[in-house]
């Protein structure tokens, strides 16, 4: 049996800049990138590095220290083996039976790195699908709540990387989905309120982004966690605005007021910005703000930086903001809503 499944990237239309914050965002799955992860059975238990993202073979020292310097250290393999790790803890803990049947799992990413489109949560939870496949585990072994929070332990207690739920609530339930992360949910059923919304209400969307970024989220993130941690009426103030512009912008979607989206979209990235600080910011994503918005276009993040996104209207329109993307070396696509085929 051979078992593949496929996760898509994701874009945040609006909310908090990270769900870590414990408030409320909007966001949906992009069918312009995606992850897979297939699962077959063999007599041992094997890994296969990507021969891309997981390079260990090169045609020189210097081609070395070249990749290291663009993509790092860490591809996807830890990622890989960090899920497995995680979903056998996750089953042996709480009795949902598994038979010993050994696999080969290998995985496959179109998702830009780095870019604030969900790349790494995307492999993870495409491995933890393939393996509850792999298994016959259904969402009445591990509900689909349960899942996102695994994803998520994945990166945070197996890897200590930074990261939040928004990500991995949206792979895993897919489409479009408000998200309410209030800690009072959390404290009594051990996650958030998750409402999928149909996928027809998005409107037309467009997404640049940096061909090639070297800064993580974590980075992004860090400082102002600290001082939403220590009580900073500034960043406390900043988030509760943040989770209304989620809760406006579903009424947005819902009246099919695409204009109101866009300027809560303005006004989502205005307000990171003055918590943020240019300088966390950085230039090219101000950059890629500036064209859109000299254009007469909404933008915004979809993600901690790397990459911009906003409604857009009409051919020239799209015409118009592709050229100037594109003139100033930035990638360019409109965006396919995963379950909805591009208008």
């Amino acid at each position: 049996m051979i078992v593949t499944q496929t996760t898509y990237a994701r874009v945040g239309l609006l909310g908090n800049p990270s769900d870590g914050f414990g408030g409320k965002t909007i966001a949906m799955e992009i069918s312009n990138f995606h992850a897979t992860a297939t699962v077959w059975e063999s007599p041992r238990l094997q890994i296969i590095p990507h021969s891309v993202l997981d390079p260990f073979l090169f045609d020189s020292l210097r081609e070395l220290r070249e990749t290291a310097s663009v993509d790092g250290y860490y591809g996807g393999t830890r990622l890989v083996y960090a899920t497995c790790k995680h979903f056998l803890d996750y089953c042996l803990e709480n009795g949902t039976a598994i038979p010993e049947q050994n696999f080969t799992i290998e995985y496959d990413t179109t998702i830009p790195r780095q870019v604030g489109l969900g790349g790494s949560s995307a492999i993870v939870v495409a491995v933890l699908k393939a393996l509850m496949s792999f298994y016959g585990l259904s969402e009445t072994d591990i509900p689909k709540p349960l899942q996102a929070n695994m994803a998520l332990a994945v990166e945070q207690e197996e890897l200590s990387i930074q990261a939040g739920l928004q990500d991995r609530v949206v792979q895993v339930y897919g489409g479009l989905v408000y998200m309410d992360f209030s800690p009072d949910l959390f404290a009594a059923q051990g996650y958030g309120n998750y409402e999928p919304l149909p996928v027809d209400l998005a409107p037309p969307l467009y997404l640049a982004y940096v061909p090639c970024s070297t800064v993580t989220s974590g980075q992004a993130h860090n400082p102002v966690r600290y001082r939403f941690a220590n009580g900073d009426p500034v960043v406390v103030e900043a988030m509760k605005q943040f989770a209304r512009f989620a809760d406006e912008g579903r009424q947005a979607l819902l009246a099919g007021d695409w204009r109101a989206l866009g300027e809560l979209m303005n006004g989502n990235f205005d307000l990171r910005r003055r918590v943020y600080g240019d300088a966390a910011v950085g230039a090219r994503n101000l950059e890629m703000i500036q064209i859109a918005r000299s254009l007469g276009l909404p933008a915004k993040f979809p993600g901690s930086g790397g990459a911009v996104i906003g409604v857009c209207e009409g051919q020239d329109q799209v015409r118009a903001v592709e050229a100037a993307f594109r003139e100033r070396g930035y990638a360019f696509a409109l965006v396919t809503i995963a379950g909805r085929e591009t208008p």
